[in-house]
């Protein structure tokens, strides 16, 4: 199950793709229904089954009825990427409003505590699982101080999931990328191909993303693994 799976040229598309191609069975969910759904159809043309579902992971009700729904499909989630999120406000500290920290801490931080709760019953009653979140490489930046602080907060939900994961054989572990080359990002900031080439790619997020699912990274839990490419 992968949250966050809209934007074609996005973080979502790469991860669910590279999973669809080590054979994996997909549960694609974002708020978006026409850009889920396209995700979905580039993943069942590389052969992996797949089922779209739309929905607002900061809702409760969604978030029971998505993890209802892949049970009824799948029969089980043994792997939850929650990438739902994104910073969306970008202006000086001071300038932030309550409706300003309220949305990046729903889209980033509610929204995987939700996906988490929901699949880790589940979780404990299959003899264990992964979890994979999303925080952000580096320092805190000026001007996104409410999506800094939701950041934060996934790092620390990430350790306290796994704590109580480990003696049900849960693995929650956090990817922290740096500047990714979106086509989002690549717009926005319009880099240099020089500059470009420092980013850290889509592809090199999402194969950190499927080893962390692996049962090569079995050992690991409770970290927050920076890739920052090579703007260290």
């Amino acid at each position: 199950m992968i949250t966050g799976v809209s934007g074609d040229g996005q973080v979502g598309q790469a991860v669910a793709q590279a999973f669809a191609r080590e054979g994996a069975k997909l549960v694609l969910v974002a708020r978006n229904a026409k850009n889920v759904n396209a995700r979905a159809q580039e993943v069942e043309a590389l052969g992996a089954e797949v089922l779209a579902i739309p929905a607002d992971l900061t809702k409760e009700d969604d978030v029971s009825t998505v993890v209802q729904q892949a049970l009824d499909r799948f029969g089980r989630i043994d792997i939850l990427v929650n990438l739902a999120g994104g910073l969306t406000r970008y202006k000086p500290a001071t300038e932030h409003t309550v409706d300003d920290w309220n949305a990046e801490m729903n889209n980033n931080l509610l929204t995987a505590f939700l996906c988490s709760r929901a699949v880790f019953d589940h979780m404990k009653g299959e003899g264990g699982g992964k979890i994979i979140n999303f925080a952000r490489a580096g320092q805190p930046q000026a001007n996104m101080v409410a999506y800094n602080c939701a950041k934060a907060g996934v790092v620390a939900l990430t350790r306290t999931f796994a704590l109580e994961g480990r003696k049900h054989n849960i693995n929650v572990n956090a990817v922290a990328p740096g500047l990714v080359d979106t086509k989002t990002n690549v717009e926005a900031i319009k880099p240099k191909p020089e500059d470009l080439a420092k980013w850290v790619k889509r592809e090199e997020i999402a194969q950190t993303v499927v080893f962390l699912a692996s049962d090569d990274a079995s050992g690991i839990t409770g970290q927050t693994i920076d890739v920052p490419g090579k703007l260290i």
